[in-house]
């Protein structure tokens, strides 16, 4: 679930979308072979249209199964399904087709501890042992803020051995939180950056204690219900989702969804991904303050210093443009998410494959 941009499909395909589209340096190609060319300008209309074009080359081609949305200005230029959500049943996938998430699941996590924040159930400089019961003493150290920010130093529990097992088993978060709990941290909190799934593990369970409701329920009362995402939520392999598959010819390894928890164990639409874009220009959610904190790059790792975690989100600039983005990789999906919020432009791939190499780092 753990992401970082260098996948090969990633650059590629965002250098399509982004240069032709956001820079508007020329149209996207026609076909899924050829680069974009720097021509003249295009209508965003236009460009919608060659995009879903290549998407369409893209998923012929190259076998490209998805959702794409992409939007500015509030208006939604392409909001479309490649390939099939279901290859026995050929069931074609949609804008409305719902994808396992992975680790886009951490942004709202992050948002659920910023809206417990204003309502006073907690802040983010608390140390965690105020909300975990049995806290070891090397957590005693580890605020909030760190686990949101990968600056924890707890060791990420899908790297450990065994973790191909028991990621088929139902799992408690308490279960979960003890396969790394008697670990020892891979750096003092605070002193570095590595991205850590238990870290947000340990986010639900302390959106639990604080809440005194399931990690789901509060999510769903708070985020999902309020911004009217009615095609989103946490797994429970109900079957409604799209399938998810290895690669071109084979359905992925199984996972028990109660394992990635608040780590990665949501699905969504790129239709409801929209609402929640829309959502973040506002304060229906929190306030301006709190989403201020939310995408601030509090830890420069990337790109000599310019880009770096916020909560949930990696923060930092495409060229002189702002940027937030985040990508996720679960058994059989693919996810991305990116926004140029002084542009007011989204993109959202959401894919049934997970060897669309959106990132490097896979989750099993």
């Amino acid at each position: 679930m753990s992401r970082v941009f260098s996948g090969t499909f990633t650059r590629f395909l965002l250098l399509v979308l982004v240069t032709a589209w956001l820079v508007c340096r020329g149209p996207l190609p026609s076909t899924a072979t050829s680069p974009p060319s720097a021509l003249t300008s295009l209508s965003a209309q236009t460009m919608a249209a060659q995009a879903d074009q290549y998407l369409s080359d893209l998923a012929t081609e190259a076998g490209f199964s998805g959702a794409v949305l992409m939007a500015r200005n509030g208006e939604i230029l392409l909001s479309a399904g490649y390939g099939e959500a279901d290859r026995d049943r050929h069931r074609l996938n949609t804008a409305q087709t719902k994808f396992r998430l992975g680790s886009l699941t951490k942004q709202f996590t992050a948002m659920a501890i910023l809206i417990l924040q204003e309502r006073g159930a907690l802040q983010v400089q608390d140390p965690i042992c105020a909300y975990l019961a049995d806290c070891p003493a090397r957590w005693q150290a580890i605020t909030i803020h760190q686990l949101l920010t990968h600056t924890a130093g707890v060791t990420d529990f899908s790297r450990l051995p065994g973790h191909e097992v028991t990621m088929r088993l139902p799992s408690s978060p308490a279960e979960t939180i003890a396969r790394f709990r008697d670990q020892p941290l891979e750096f003092l909190p605070g002193e570095k950056f590595r991205y850590s799934n238990s870290g947000y593990i340990l986010l639900g369970a302390i959106i639990e204690q604080a809440s005194g409701s399931t990690y789901e329920t509060f999510l769903q009362n708070n985020i999902f219900a309020p911004l009217q995402m009615v095609n989103s939520g946490y797994d429970h392999h109900t079957g409604d989702l799209a399938v998810g598959y290895r690669d071109g010819s084979h359905q992925a390894d199984f996972i028990d969804m109660s394992v990635p928890f608040a780590a990665g164990g949501l699905y969504s639409t790129v239709a409801d991904i929209y609402r929640w874009d829309q959502a973040l220009y506002t304060d229906k959610l929190i306030s301006p303050a709190s989403l201020a904190e939310m995408f601030t790059p509090f830890v420069p790792i990337f790109n000599g210093g310019g880009f770096g975690p916020g909560y949930g989100w990696f923060i930092g600039k495409e060229g002189d443009r702002s940027m937030a983005s985040h990508v996720g990789g679960i058994n059989g999906f693919s996810s991305l998410i990116t926004r140029y919020p002084y542009d007011h432009i989204l993109i959202v791939i959401l894919s049934n494959r997970e060897d669309a190499n959106l990132a490097e780092i896979e989750w099993h």
